[in-house]
């Protein structure tokens, strides 16, 4: 495994953990986890991390939407994507309602990782 493939894996958890925190979001209230589809396995291991951080082991069946199989890796508007299918119903088993809360992040190229947490008005 590549050397950004194993950053990813170590800091997207802990950058999101650090959005929930700033926010004052406990992990049980979130809702959706909208990770950059950069690859399947790469997002599962990243959700499961960030569970790990608050020694979780179960990790709700549908908080994380993947388009990954369906669309490719569309690089930075995979996010917006994800969030476009959500709002129009698009994606099966998936939705959010007002008052839900979202976590967004993102991994890209030279290692840069962004993370937010967004409530649907």
């Amino acid at each position: 495994m590549g050397v950004n493939y194993e950053y990813a894996l170590n800091t997207v958890p802990m950058v999101v953990k650090e959005a929930l925190e700033k926010a004052k979001i406990e992990l049980e209230q979130i809702d959706k986890v909208l990770i950059h589809q950069a690859n399947a396995k790469m997002d599962d291991a990243i959700l499961t991390g960030l569970f790990k951080l608050y020694n979780k082991k179960e990790i709700p069946k549908h908080i994380m939407p993947m388009t990954i199989a369906e669309l490719g890796n569309s690089s930075v508007a995979t996010i917006p994507t994800l969030l476009s299918l959500l709002l129009d119903n698009q994606l099966t088993d998936q939705k959010v309602t007002n008052g839900n809360i979202l976590v967004f992040a993102s991994v890209g190229a030279g290692m840069n990782i962004n993370s937010l947490v967004y409530k649907m008005p």
